[in-house]
């Protein structure tokens, strides 16, 4: 059902993907950003979402039949996070409507915070039980997450499109400047280790070294973004998106390191943060990127170590259940050792890292 589509983040690690796999299926694709970058494929669409005359100006004109919301902006509360980014996705639907856009399905990613709360509360108080399943309700705390959802819920009734809510766990995937990018962070850490010789230590919690977790490839959540557009047994549900396979960090760190030619420091279960071991480390990165001809000098562009802690510090297990999905059709798989190399092997080709 190749149509036309607006990608919403075109530049960022879901959104990227998303972008590249709708051209590879022949839809006409364009992205909106603040600032886009050039994008084989990829017809650049400038607006700040935050302005809802600027938005509606820029959408004017456009006619698309799918609609892919990857975007988000952090804030410095969860009450300002609410306030931004439901203003974002109102702003979005309504200049859409604005320029009778014809949109005939609307997706929108969120995460596991439906399920874990908001940064101010992330996996702390009463959590539902893993593995997290779409029926479980939303906990009794503000969060961002639902504010959006309510956002595309309300202009769904109004405008009469079919909707689609997709909930990954940590993604994997390449884009600069993001802020929540594991797999670059990992890849930037382990190169400063090399550089540096400190140790390459897990810098997480305990729950999370020896639990079980799962997380999801930037390439197959964009495959679920597509496979929920096109069937209509999809439409108007919400999914958790994840590779399909299962891990534990005391394992998967192994193979990180040896990727790197490094050894895995052992792990003691002290929680010893990214952002306070790379605190200091944005000259030592420049000096690299200069010896090693680099194409981002910049630490800050390239990785987002308050992410990694709050992904790895977190002091409950987190498994996600794919049931829905599968029952539906989707046969998605990715392993995520797999995804992580791919990552990095894609990283050093486009001299991100040496």
């Amino acid at each position: 059902m190749a149509g036309s589509a607006l990608v919403v983040g075109a530049s960022g690690i879901v959104g990227s993907a998303t972008a590249a796999l709708l051209g590879a299926h022949g839809w006409t694709v364009h992205g909106l950003a603040r600032r886009p970058l050039l994008q084989a494929g990829v017809t650049p669409v400038a607006a700040d979402l935050q302005d809802a005359a600027a938005t509606a100006a820029a959408l004017a004109g456009l006619s698309v039949d799918a609609v892919f919301i990857t975007t988000w902006l952090r804030q410095d509360s969860e009450a300002e996070n609410i306030r931004v980014n439901s203003a974002m996705v109102r702003n979005l639907l309504d200049g859409l409507r604005a320029a009778n856009a014809g949109a005939r399905h609307v997706a929108l990613v969120t995460g596991l915070k439906h399920y874990l709360g908001p940064f101010e509360s992330y996996g702390k108080g009463t959590l539902p039980q893993t593995p997290f399943r779409e029926e479980q309700g939303r906990l009794d705390v503000e969060n961002f997450y639902y504010a959006q959802e309510d956002e595309l819920f309300a202009a769904a009734a109004r405008d009469g499109f079919s909707w689609s809510v997709h909930r990954p766990h940590t993604v994997i995937g390449k884009a600069v400047g993001n802020a929540m990018n594991m797999g670059t962070t990992l890849a930037v850490y382990a190169t400063l280790c090399r550089e540096t010789g400190r140790p390459f230590r897990f810098p997480g919690s305990p729950a999370q070294w020896h639990g079980l977790t799962d997380m999801t490839d930037a390439k197959l959540l964009a495959r679920h973004l597509l496979w929920a557009t096109e069937t209509p047994a999809a439409a108007n549900e919400a999914f958790n998106v994840v590779n399909g396979d299962v891990f534990r960090w005391s394992w998967m760190w192994g193979r990180i390191a040896a990727w790197f030619g490094l050894e895995p420091a052992p792990f003691d279960g002290e929680i010893l943060p990214l952002e306070t071991q790379m605190a200091d480390d944005a000259a030592v990165w420049r000096r690299i990127a200069e010896r090693e001809d680099l194409a981002e000098p910049d630490l800050a562009r390239l990785a987002s170590p308050w992410h990694t802690d709050a992904d790895l510090g977190r002091p409950v297990e987190v498994v996600t259940d794919m049931s829905k999905s599968r029952r539906l059709g989707f046969t998605g798989y990715q392993p995520t050792d797999d995804a992580f190399t791919d990552l990095f092997t894609q990283l050093r080709a486009e001299r991100l890292i040496p």
